[in-house]
């Protein structure tokens, strides 16, 4: 099952791989502030697929599709919470997520609705190609053998997720015009990592 997982890397195919310090830092550091930064991003995740169903009922194969993702996601939540718990820690207080907000800014203003749609389910699948890309390292890096397996896990789910997004968003458009916008996001969300400082306490 874990041959699977060899080509990754191109896979998702992100433009800027993560700083290779940003592995080695979490694992330096105190888990509680990785695992704290990773059940908030679980719990966003949770909600903008929530949010998708809300503002796009009428799209039966969006909210059949999303409506199992939600409970996953959730799922995740817990389960990392119960991985703080395990270890003596508290949630704490949700952190101010720069590589979010910046990923959120690339959904273009105006539009149709279906433009807007299909920004979004971008989104979604550009945060979930990430985030995968994240627990792979975190699954080759980290010396605790629990989270170790806890990460691969996760790291296989959160591939699937990406994939569901950008077919959803081939769904609703044609699939040359989501291609050449996801290529616009790509770019862009490799700009962004440039800008953002390595950091040992947030999992993007």
């Amino acid at each position: 099952m874990k041959e699977e997982f060899k080509g990754q890397g191109h896979m998702l195919h992100l433009k800027l791989p993560t700083d290779p310090r940003w592995v080695a830092m979490v694992a330096e550091n105190n888990i509680e502030n990785i695992l704290v930064d990773h059940a908030y991003c679980e719990q966003k995740a949770a909600s903008a697929s929530m949010s998708l169903i809300v503002n796009y009922p009428e799209l039966d194969e969006l909210v059949d599709t999303l409506t199992p993702i939600v409970a996953e996601e959730w799922e995740h939540f817990e389960r990392v919470l119960q991985q703080l718990r395990k270890r003596g820690l508290s949630l704490g207080r949700m952190r101010k997520d720069d590589y979010v907000n910046g990923i959120i800014k690339f959904v273009k203003k105006g539009g149709s609705r279906t433009d807007q749609l299909v920004d979004k389910l971008l989104v979604s699948a550009l945060i979930e190609a990430r985030s995968c890309e994240r627990f792979k390292l975190l699954w080759k890096g980290l010396d605790d053998e629990e989270l170790k397996a806890f990460y691969y896990e996760l790291m296989v789910s959160e591939a699937g997720h990406y994939v569901t997004f950008i077919d959803l968003a081939r769904k609703y458009q044609d699939r040359e015009k989501v291609d050449e916008r996801w290529q616009e996001m790509l770019k862009n969300e490799a700009e962004l990592l440039k800008s953002l400082e390595v950091r040992s306490d947030r999992m993007h």
